[in-house]
């Protein structure tokens, strides 16, 4: 059976709605490698690399079964996860190969942080979150710290995310209206301070949509903002 959401229409991996993303940042504060993707119903999959190896393919038997695929091979490829590092392994498993960021892996390839992987029509992204009192090392062009918002820029951004305080399944961003009663400015004002934290945190080409709790959800990621700030 062919896949139900090639990769060219696919959401992708990446959290779309409030209680995914509760799944990823509680997945996130076990501070272990994990894959995230969808599966055929399209549905969020998150999968733990606290052992390795890791087989990936269309068989049944693999540790990560991809069976509606069928541009995945039997077996595709391997993750090995020795000393805390992650390589993908494809030493001519696959038939159509496997790619990382768009470029075909092979034989083997060290996986960072955030990296996007693609087996036939799937995408799967690595995260390695840094445990607690961890430490990472981070591209300084990727690096937006708190120096670079304005104190309103921060103050929108943590009334947007306030209704994730609880952890709540059901919760969403604040609305526009909602800022601005907390922090008494017009309507006018949070929509332009949105629209620069939409540029600075490179969601702005984004569906409308789907700007906000794409905002929401980098903001917690980068740890800009935490749950002890909201």
């Amino acid at each position: 059976m062919a896949s139900s959401h090639p990769a060219g229409d696919s959401p992708g991996p990446k959290p779309a709605t409030a209680v995914e993303l509760k799944a990823q940042i509680e997945a996130e504060r076990a501070g272990k490698p994990f894959l995230m993707y969808r599966g055929e119903a399209g549905d969020q999959q998150l999968v733990f690399m606290d052992r390795g190896p890791l087989s990936i393919g269309r068989r049944a038997a693999t540790d990560l079964s991809l069976e509606w695929d069928n541009q995945v091979s039997g077996l595709h490829a391997v993750l090995e996860l020795v000393g805390g590092e992650c390589t993908l392994v494809d030493d001519g498993l696959s038939r159509n190969g496997s790619f990382v960021n768009g470029d075909r892996v092979h034989g083997r390839r060290r996986l960072r942080d955030g990296d996007m992987l693609r087996f036939g029509n799937t995408l799967v992204q690595y995260r390695e979150p840094v445990a607690e009192g961890g430490d990472s090392t981070v591209a300084a062009s990727d690096l937006l710290t708190s120096a670079s918002l304005s104190d309103a820029q921060r103050r929108v951004l943590l009334a947007l995310c306030r209704p994730f305080k609880d952890g709540s399944e059901f919760a969403t961003p604040a609305t526009n209206q909602q800022i601005a009663d907390e922090l008494f400015l017009s309507i006018d004002a949070v929509k332009t301070h949105l629209r620069a934290l939409f540029a600075k945190f490179d969601v702005e080409d984004l569906p409308q949509n789907r700007k906000r709790l794409a905002l929401a959800e980098r903001a917690l990621q980068s740890g800009l903002v935490s749950v002890r700030d909201l």
